[in-house]
């Protein structure tokens, strides 16, 4: 397996560390007056989502972790497990909801997320950086409503956002997954 070096980490960089894949959050190369450089780096456990912080001296030295991103399908929800489908080999996989966590309201039937694996085990899940989903509840509009004021909205993957007056049950809305925030009316 590769090593990765201090002085090759970077913010964003993928390492892994007693077995356990971590992402690399925040990063700062740290010159004191006297001794050695060292990095302080805050890294993310893509195992169970905390982050920690580590400092690696000179001639520290971390893995490469074994990792493989797939684009899979969104199949259903069978209410212990959520089923996907790898779109190259037609393979199915469940996924637990603690598994899935907050991807869980943004995902419906069909829809194309990225899976990443870890030794052959998922160990997280992307929704797509924007959704076109409908509205199925909202409330409707009166006269007087301001212009530049927002009512809450449930979404058909059962996500709640605000959304401006103007816009109504039915219609379909494009949705920021990172934000979880109303960006358009789609036409």
């Amino acid at each position: 397996m590769a090593t990765i070096s201090m002085s090759d980490l970077k913010k964003g960089m993928k390492i892994e560390l007693d077995g356990k894949p971590y992402k690399i959050i925040e990063y700062q190369h740290v010159k004191p007056g006297k001794g050695a450089a060292f990095v302080r780096c805050k890294i993310k456990s893509y195992l169970n989502g905390k982050v920690i912080e580590k400092t690696f001296h000179a001639g520290d030295k971390c893995e490469k972790p074994n990792l493989e991103q797939k684009t899979m399908q969104y199949l259903y929800d069978d209410g212990e497990m959520h089923q996907f489908m790898d779109t190259t080999t037609y393979d199915q996989i469940g996924l637990t909801h603690d598994q899935v966590g907050d991807t869980e309201k943004w995902i419906i039937d069909g829809m194309t997320v990225e899976i990443l694996f870890h030794n052959g085990n998922a160990i997280d899940i992307e929704a797509p950086a924007t959704v076109e989903l409908v509205i199925t509840e909202t409330g409707p509009n009166f006269k007087g409503d301001s212009q530049g004021g927002k009512k809450p909205a449930t979404l058909e993957s059962g996500a709640v956002i605000q959304i401006p007056f103007h816009v109504l049950e039915g219609s379909i809305v494009k949705v920021d997954t990172v934000k979880g925030e109303y960006l358009e009316k789609v036409k």
